[in-house]
């Protein structure tokens, strides 16, 4: 009997198994669902090839006979690190002008065969060959990576590199209560240790947003030694309008922090403030609302405050830079990298 553990040829090996128990190919055919002209194809391949002949063959196989000149690919791997923001059009018009004649397809092959077929994939192989080579950006160079880290700063990934390196806040609403009304939540959390600052208000303005960083948020940053240089936000009005007139804007002005939007519609961008709304509705809110019935503001934040203590100095964070600490010990830890990066040039 054959035997294999190869997922693409198990049924192959099943039916030929079969007949041979049954000593029937026609009901062994009709069982797996194959006709009988398949059957003995598998058979043929086997008793020829052995079992390894029941492997699938791909079609495609390649053709170096179609390939470019060895100088002309060469000439197209150091275009797409000279210039990793063009497309293949544009490469092959630019080459074409050198006096390299290579088309718009023959341009994608090649990039195709050395991973480099998209622009975050050029980029990152260029990132690769300035660390290892040590080389000189050019300008194109430095406004492709510039404009790559905005777009990914867009979809999510934000770079942080230390405590108070860049703030993401963000407005919540967390409902309406008899006698209270609307309460809106005033969010806070630091991207690299994830330490969070919340507070409750009835109201959404720019005064409110200003109150939650002069309130809670700068003096934690300050007992902990570390200053808050960027904040994120979205584009509500809370956050955004004429610098001379708008609250929270003469707020950051004041404190010298700088102001970072989110692309429109994009509310992903602000995902780890947006991550941690429903970690507070899961396991606050949620829980709250159905223990106690709130007709003060003042019970639901003291209630509120004492949660966020337990996040931020009890629950151990599963983000990229807790790994299993608490926010708060990520914070103090991350100390020595504020001062290696921030300390040393004040």
């Amino acid at each position: 009997m054959n035997q294999s553990t190869q997922r693409i040829i198990r049924n192959k090996i099943g039916l030929l198994n079969l007949a041979e128990e049954l000593g029937n190919v026609s009901k062994a055919c009709q069982m797996m669902g194959v006709s009988r002209d398949t059957f003995y194809r598998y058979q043929s391949a086997r008793d020829e090839g052995g079992v390894d002949a029941l492997l699938e063959k791909t079609r495609r196989k390649p053709n170096p006979k179609n390939r470019v000149e060895p100088h002309i690919e060469q000439a197209v791997l150091d275009f797409a690190l000279e210039y990793p923001a063009h497309g293949q059009v544009r490469v092959s018009n630019e080459l074409r002008k050198k006096g390299v004649f290579v088309s718009p397809s023959g341009v994608r092959s090649i990039w195709l065969r050395h991973s480099l077929q998209s622009r975050k994939l050029r980029l990152k192989a260029l990132s690769a060959k300035v660390a290892k080579e040590g080389i000189v950006l050019t300008e194109a160079q430095v406004v492709a990576m510039e404009r790559q880290r905005a777009t990914d700063e867009v979809h999510g990934e934000i770079e942080t590199e230390h405590p108070g390196y860049l703030g993401s806040q963000d407005t919540y609403y967390v409902g309406t209560i008899k006698g209270i009304g609307r309460i809106y939540q005033q969010t806070f959390v630091d991207t690299y240790a994830k330490v969070a600052a919340c507070k409750l208000y009835t109201t959404k303005t720019p005064i409110t947003a200003a109150d939650l960083l002069n309130d809670r948020v700068l003096p934690m940053l300050e007992e902990n030694g570390v200053d808050l240089i960027r904040i994120l936000t979205d584009r509500g009005t809370e956050f955004c309008g004429r610098p001379e007139r708008h609250d929270y804007q003469l707020f950051l002005a004041v404190n010298d922090i700088e102001h970072t939007r989110t692309k429109a519609y994009s509310p992903q961008t602000n995902g780890i403030c947006e991550r941690f709304h429903r970690t507070v509705k899961e396991e606050f809110y949620e829980i709250a609302f159905r223990k106690k019935v709130y007709s003060e503001l003042d019970v639901l934040q003291a209630d509120l405050d004492a949660w966020v203590d337990d996040y931020n100095n009890e629950r151990s964070h599963q983000g990229k830079m807790c790994c299993g600490r608490t926010p708060m010990q990520t914070l103090r830890e991350g100390r020595e990298l504020w001062e290696a990066k921030v300390g040393t040039l004040n």
